[in-house]
């Protein structure tokens, strides 16, 4: 199987206009692993997300509706600390 950062994304491209907003917070990888508003099932995906969007993705991951496979802080659209979720505990 090949790693989630090999293989295309759904969502938003690493250069999405999403990004460079000043409100951008937060980027994530996630699989979805039920169908919810992020996609169906199996889909692997990339937001960047103000802080409201990620806290409402901790809740999906809580809810087991997406597994968060990656994130990084974003400032200024600079992608920082891009680091595997094992190393952080999501509240």
């Amino acid at each position: 199987m090949r790693d989630i950062s090999a293989r295309e994304l759904k969502g938003h491209n690493i250069l999405a206009v999403e990004r460079f907003q000043d409100n951008t917070r937060w980027m994530i990888e996630f699989s979805v692993q039920r169908p919810c508003s992020y996609g169906s099932t199996g889909d692997e995906m990339r937001l960047f997300l103000t802080e409201d969007g990620y806290q409402a993705a901790l809740h999906s991951q809580k809810r087991r509706e997406i597994k968060i496979k990656r994130y990084a802080r974003v400032i200024e659209g600079h992608v920082l600390d891009f680091k595997p979720d094992k190393r952080r505990r999501h509240p």
